[in-house]
């Protein structure tokens, strides 16, 4: 591999310079997953709520999908940090491979899986159908997100964190056109509804795979080839296993323990999901700022863990939490304070709207735990330090979200702001547990690099 392709990453680089593109591309890819909502908003109310429940299981093996994903951020982060450019076409080859192969497995098990995951998350017989319909189409083609996101991962670990930004735009025009032809336009004559959202969102992820790759090799990044594999570098999937598995079961702990919370929701009727359904549209966009910060440092601090710069990687992390805290919080503010108007984007029913103002208020807490926990997680995951956050999501998911959304939603009859109130619970303890974690340096040396392999 040829190091001048790839974009110095270290102590010195702004955070603006990865986390401004991210924020865009985050923006774009969060109006990409709720056009949906707000085109069939005005089509079909259960059909919201419908997308709303099937999402819920794409986010979920999204996280499957992230086992290989997350690990490349961090070995290709740490291995460009230490100039070990020699073994990048392999890691990318077996990125790219053993997540093609992870995604076709679970595109096939969760179409399987259908009718169980609709008795499970008790879906209403209004809305069963067209959650079932949705999730055998943006299911069945799960295997395109698989790829897409560990290229994405390759992409802005090497620099070029624009490219996805540009790509998710040219999905959001792509996507908002086929929901267009099939909900308004002329295929309106074919009544698929929810059937035409989902061709038109594996449209657009199709074209994007094919667009990352024409960057990746347009720009000589790297190369893939099974050759590569040969022999097969077992030892380095073992490493990338051990980094992905704790962090996606970290990620699957916290979307069981959600859809369990969605369960109960979804016991309160069908004006407390689709509630539900439009509050998280609107606070998507309230935590794409911090998200992106959280994103950006994690390579950095990737890059600086590799390069043996553990002090200076400690430093930065504070310094991110010091630009994402406060506008988070003013974001999270302004959500709360405008949503009576713009949940009248979505809907007209008062009873929706005041179920949502409710939910907007409690989320300023979500966002500010939430912010703490993106920080700091994803700087232990890109320092190698993966298994304290996978305990400690397991223990405060169960222990403190379930247990007191449960308690304040249903004993206390608060409704699903009290469900809010669960997890606002659990992301602002678990926040400050990981951050006194990092604060206290037990991540030191915990990195993947090999230090004894000579650098390129």
């Amino acid at each position: 591999m040829n190091k001048k392709n790839t974009v110095i990453i270290d102590e010195k680089t702004p955070l603006l310079i990865l986390a401004g593109p991210m924020f865009l591309e985050l923006f774009l890819n969060t109006m990409v997953n709720n056009v949906d909502t707000l085109m069939l908003s005005h089509y079909d109310e259960y059909a919201v709520g419908a997308v709303g429940n099937a999402n819920t299981i794409m986010f979920m093996m999204n996280i499957l999908f992230n086992v290989i994903a997350t690990a490349t951020s961090v070995v290709v982060a740490q291995y460009l940090g230490a100039k070990q450019y020699d073994k990048m076409n392999m890691i990318y080859t077996l990125a790219i491979a053993v997540n093609f192969v992870i995604g076709v497995i679970l595109s096939a098990a969760f179409c399987a899986a259908n009718p169980l995951i609709m008795d499970f998350l008790q879906v209403s017989p209004e809305m069963r159908p067209h959650s079932m319909i949705y999730i055998y189409i943006v299911g069945g083609a799960g295997f395109l997100s698989a790829v897409f996101n560990v290229m994405l991962q390759i992409l802005r670990c090497n620099g070029f964190p624009k490219i996805g930004m540009w790509i998710t735009l040219a999905i959001n025009i792509v996507n908002i056109g086929g929901n267009y032809l099939f909900l308004y336009g002329p295929l309106t004559f074919l009544n698929m509804g929810v059937a035409g959202v989902a061709i038109s969102t594996v449209a657009a992820r199709a074209l994007a795979v094919i667009a990352v790759f024409i960057f990746f090799f347009a720009a000589k990044i790297g190369k893939v080839s099974l050759r590569y594999l040969r022999p097969f570098p077992g030892k380095l999937l073992g490493k990338m296993i051990k980094i992905g598995l704790p962090t996606a079961g970290e990620n699957l702990t916290y979307n069981l323990y959600q859809t369990t919370l969605l369960s109960f929701v979804n016991g309160m009727g069908n004006d407390a999901v689709n509630a539900r359904a439009y509050c998280n549209t609107l606070i998507s966009f309230a935590m794409i700022f911090s998200n992106a910060c959280a994103m950006s440092t994690q390579i950095i601090t990737g890059h600086l863990v590799g390069a043996g710069k553990s002090e200076e990687a400690y430093k930065r992390v504070f310094k991110t939490l010091r630009t994402s805290m406060p506008i988070t919080i003013a974001l999270a503010s302004v959500n709360a304070l405008l949503c009576r108007y713009t949940l009248q984007l979505f809907t007209e029913n008062q009873n929706i709207i005041a179920l949502g103002q409710m939910i907007m208020i409690v989320d300023i807490f979500v966002e500010t735990g939430r912010c703490l926990n993106m920080t700091f997680v994803s700087s232990l995951k890109a320092a190698g330090a993966y298994i304290f956050p996978l305990i400690m999501g397991i223990l405060c998911n169960w222990g403190l979200g379930l247990t007191t959304g449960y308690f304040a939603g249903v004993v206390l009859g608060i409704g699903v702001a009290g469900i809010f109130a669960g997890t606002a619970t659990d992301e602002c303890i678990r926040g400050l547990i990981v951050m006194y974690y990092w604060y206290k340096k037990k991540w030191f040396g915990k990195s993947v690099v090999d230090k004894r392999a000579a650098p390129d």
